[in-house]
């Protein structure tokens, strides 16, 4: 069995974050999928608007995805990928070259972004509609 993982905070669900999770699972056999938990987007200063569990639930009703684990550090990407016993890392490729360290683990795929849809760009929109 040909084993997936892609990270990511996953907030806001849009049809990006569907496409990519269709696109990573069509690689293999197996989605496992890791989320920012609450205490690790602290860190990184990212508020999200869906708690961690709130967030896993939602990803967990999605079909592509088999398997939603938390993300707690940076540094777990390598234990992760050992422990799961994953064949494939992917990652949009906003993040290219970030992961290369893998490739001693696994292989590395960075998929291109989906065109005219992200969180950041909704939020903004949604701060201007309110702004008006």
């Amino acid at each position: 069995m040909k084993k997936v993982i892609t990270y990511g905070t996953f907030d806001l669900l849009h049809w990006g974050h569907i496409n990519l999770l269709k696109r990573a699972k069509e690689m293999g056999d197996y989605l496992v999928v890791a989320i920012s938990s609450d205490d690790f987007n602290k860190l990184k200063k990212k508020k999200s608007y869906h708690s961690f569990e709130n967030r896993k639930m939602i990803l967990e009703a999605i079909r592509y995805v088999d398997e939603v684990i938390p993300e707690n550090t940076w540094e777990q990407k390598i234990q992760d990928v050992i422990e799961h016993d994953i064949d494939i890392f992917v990652m949009g490729d906003d993040w290219k070259g970030k992961f290369d360290f893998l490739k001693d683990y696994c292989e590395v795929v960075y998929l291109p972004r989906t065109i005219g849809i992200s969180t950041t760009q909704i939020k903004k929109d949604l701060l201007a509609t309110n702004n008006k």
